[in-house]
């Protein structure tokens, strides 16, 4: 019987060994240092969120976005509504409370004031045809007063709402509340938004304006952030749950108070250096960043399992553990150092390859190219680096000083463990018989074909209405339920970008006809519920100026005409830029569903193919600015028409945006990463074979759990993509693990049958209470007032559990059939 220090170790791991052994007050000294300084740098971290950390930057949507960020506002809006409980808000009271809470919104400092907009705003106008042409002015006439506001100065105001077209928009559609739009300044490198405080300040308003029959709701991405963080810091909560559960598990798999606690001692340190290494290396801690410490402190526990598994079988019967129960009494086992370096020399090897596969898994994620999931990926990437060298280094240090009490007690409960389930291993080790292996693997296709076709159903994108990472019965998605159903708008708007010469307004009836017509396009498709343009409100004030007749609410063809009908409006009114050269088309949406999203995008693509309005390539504006000055400067006028609709900027330009990157990257992304991993395991065994083994299982969890996924309505988004590279990043540990110990068995001579007996015997419960451990420090998230860590927490639980499954079944199978296809197996294990 091969005794586990016998087994060959490579000149590296022998140097590693007596380097790290050999100075074991030193490494146990350095350890302690750097973990000082790294709670140091861990308690100065603040949450730092940001609007720009959330986008695809380099996505073509996102350089519109930026490109009018300054001209037109960003994505970054907040809709403050004030709603009269009774249904009426023309009310001294209400109208008292909303000019008050418009002056306190404007005073934010992050609020850009010049893109505001409210019933008390002096860009809200409105316009009516009198006998001697127009009249109009703010929709509050400059001497009103709420406190003394007679019926009729409520009716005048009512009148001229309707004018001013606002109603749906700024006014409830009954006229039960009224609406403030506070786009917040543009960040810069300069200037960074606390979207913490911003969403305070807001609360604090909602605190100060609900009372006396009024109600206000509040939404935007920075109150969204605002929530998500209040939410987020529950975290604490469930990581002091977590270290409680996964200390009481290590304890009853080992019976021993110092194991259990060591273990959980080197995990906490991973946690804490990864989180000083956060701090050192500029990052703040994103709400949507605050699971990545979880991962750590389970992928570390998890490791350090197999660790105390292999320094118990050195300690207690010195070697391997794979005989029966009289042939395990009879052995001696050794002393805690010899114990130590043994696990050391026996893991270093899988536990690196495991952890180096953790490692990849996480960098993959880095193909996204989006600021926070880069943030994520160097996060957890360093994280799990970090462990290899606690689990590896800083755990078996500890343990070569460890003694334990009631030696024989501690014997005798690892003997009734590793002899407890031989009949269940004897059972799944004839999983590796010629015919038993084949049809596991015939049943692994099937069901990795249902898989694969039920979840290529997964949706790209938010799959319900609201916001997903919060809850449907949160505040936030009240709000947002609320104002969608009193407003025909909210936060979820996309806008085109209508580019065209300068002055286009004036000088192109075919670009306004065209934008025209696109907007007429965009308002009947489904999920639309509202649009707005210049043109639009050109053709009104064309009726004004011919008697207010209906038959007149047309774009005038003459440029005369069409000036007097555009000369009104300002920049402030988001119609149009400086120079009229480009034009917003403002779409608002019913929710941002991807299919809503993706039907509305579609729309805008094909409307633009149709009508060769699509300059891919080309900055269309700067080419006819440069050709109207050549124009001008020769005394001509310029003549092109052209008009390139540009997507997209709003919230769903961004969603829009996002989708797309994560629909560029999804498969890609998994590609990548099992082929990482092939290649690491291939390094690691010297078989090709083997590597397969190992990542097949993967591959198929990964469809089942994109068919989850389906079930369960999550959508593909940033968040959910990168819990599937997790999950296959951390689920190669069992495989690993299990056929480490399976080749072990093989070299020595045994069949396939009896080494993976072997296997099961000597790892299985580890490989069971590790899957466990993990299972049962990410299911805790299901009880989070966020529903996206409820959500990833559903995901990683099925994930850990699958995993182990699949690792336990097919690989076996597929060790018989990929590598000892012909070899005769008459092993009938002894139980």
């Amino acid at each position: 019987m091969a005794h586990g220090g016998n087994v060959n170790a490579g000149p590296i791991t022998r140097f590693l060994e007596n380097a790290i052994f050999g100075a074991r007050p030193v490494v146990l000294a350095l350890f302690a240092i750097v973990t000082v300084v790294m709670i140091f740098f861990a308690s100065q971290l603040r949450v730092d969120a940001g609007f720009k950390k959330q986008i695809p930057l380099d996505h073509e949507y996102m350089q519109t976005f930026l490109d009018y960020e300054v001209e037109f506002g960003g994505a970054n809006r907040v809709l403050v509504a004030l709603v009269a409980d009774d249904g009426d808000m023309f009310d001294p009271a209400f109208f008292r409370a909303f000019e008050n809470l418009n002056a306190d919104v404007l005073g934010i400092q992050a609020a850009d004031n010049a893109r505001a907009r409210s019933l008390f705003t002096p860009n809200t106008r409105f316009v009516e045809v009198v006998e001697d042409g127009f009249a109009g002015g703010n929709v509050i006439p400059p001497d009103f007063n709420a406190d003394s506001a007679t019926p009729e100065d409520f009716a005048t105001v009512r009148a001229n709402i309707v004018k001013a077209g606002i109603v749906g928009r700024l006014v409830a559609k009954d006229f039960s509340g009224a609406m403030i739009w506070a786009d917040l300044v543009p960040e810069t490198e300069d200037n960074k938004l606390d979207y913490q405080a911003i969403a305070n300040q807001f609360e604090a308003l909602r605190t100060k304006y609900e009372k006396d029959g009024l109600r206000v709701h509040i939404i935007g991405f920075a109150k969204m952030v605002g929530d998500i963080s209040d939410g987020a810091r529950s975290v604490i909560k469930f990581f002091a749950l977590t270290i409680a559960f996964t200390w009481l598990l290590l304890f009853l798999y080992s019976t021993s108070v110092k194991l259990a606690s060591l273990t959980v001692v080197a995990a906490l340190v991973s946690v804490v250096w990864m989180l000083g290494a956060l701090r050192l290396m500029g990052f703040g801690i994103d709400p949507m960043n605050m699971l990545t410490p979880f991962l750590i402190f389970a992928i570390a526990v998890s490791h350090g399992e197999q660790m105390i598994n292999r320094f118990r079988g050195e300690l207690f019967f010195g070697g391997l553990e794979d005989g029966t129960a009289d042939e395990l009494r009879a052995r001696q086992g050794v002393d805690s150092l010899t114990a130590a370096r043994l696990a050391f020399r026996m893991l270093l090897v899988p536990g690196a390859v495991a952890l180096i596969a953790g490692c990849i898994g996480f960098a993959t994620i880095l193909m996204i190219p989006i600021r926070i999931i880069f943030e994520l990926a160097i996060t957890a990437t360093v994280g799990v680096a970090i462990t290899i060298l606690t689990d590896l280094v800083l755990l078996p240090v500890l343990l070569s000083y460890t003694r334990l009490r009631n030696m024989e007690r501690k014997r005798e409960f690892r003997l009734r463990q590793l002899t407890r389930f031989d009949k269940v291993w004897a059972v799944l080790s004839k999983l590796s018989k010629p015919v038993a292996a084949v049809v596991v693997l015939v049943i692994g296709v099937a069901v990795w074909f249902v898989a694969e076709r039920q979840g290529d159903k997964v949706m790209i994108g938010d799959a319900q209405e609201g916001v997903a990472e919060l809850r449907p019965d949160a505040r936030y998605n009240q709000d947002a339920r609320a104002i969608t159903g009193k407003f025909a708008l909210g936060v979820d708007i996309l806008n085109v970008i209508a580019e065209g010469r300068p002055d286009a307004c004036t000088l192109s009836y075919p670009m306004m006809e065209l934008v025209d017509r696109f907007a007429w396009h965009l308002a009947n498709v489904p999920g639309v519920q509202q649009v707005m343009t210049l043109p639009m409100a050109a053709k009104i004030v064309n009726a004004g100026w011919n008697d207010g007749s209906i038959k007149w609410r047309v774009l005038p063809r003459d440029s005369d005409s069409l000036r007097l009908a555009t000369q009104g409006f300002e920049t402030d009114s988001g119609l149009l830029n400086a120079d009229c050269s480009a034009m917003p088309i403002m779409a608002f949406l019913s929710d941002h569903r991807a299919e809503t999203i993706d039907r509305v995008v579609d729309a805008v693509k094909d409307f633009r193919e149709a009508n060769d309005a699509w300059h891919p390539g080309e900055n269309l504006r700067e080419t006819l600015a440069e050709q109207a000055q050549a124009a001008q400067a020769n005394g001509e006028e310029l003549q092109s028409d052209a008009v390139n609709l540009r997507l997209a900027t709003g919230n769903i330009g961004v969603m829009a945006a996002t989708n797309d990157t994560v629909r560029a990257v999804e498969h890609h992304m998994l590609w990548y990463l099992y082929g990482a991993v092939f290649l690491m395991c291939l390094i690691s065994f010297r078989n090709p074979l083997a590597a397969l083994c190992i990542v097949l299982p993967l591959v198929l969890v990964t469809e089942l759990g994109h068919s989850l996924m389906v079930h369960l309505d999550i959508g593909m988004k940033v968040n959910t993509l990168t819990v599937v590279a997790l999950g296959v990043g951390i689920g190669v540990d069992y495989g690993i693990y299990i056929f480490a110990r399976m080749r072990e068995s093989m070299q020595a001579g045994r069949t396939v049958s009896e080494s993976y007996f072997v296997a099961l015997k000597t790892t299985g419960i580890a490989i069971f209470y590790t899957a466990l451990t993990l299972a049962v420090g990410v299911f805790m998230w299901v009880f989070s007032e966020l529903k996206f860590q409820a959500d990833m927490g559903v995901m990683l639980t099925f994930m850990f559990i699958v995993n182990m499954i699949a690792a336990i079944i097919f690989l076996p199978a597929l060790c018989r059939v990929l590598l000892r296809p012909r070899e005769k197996d008459t092993f009938v294990p002894h139980v």
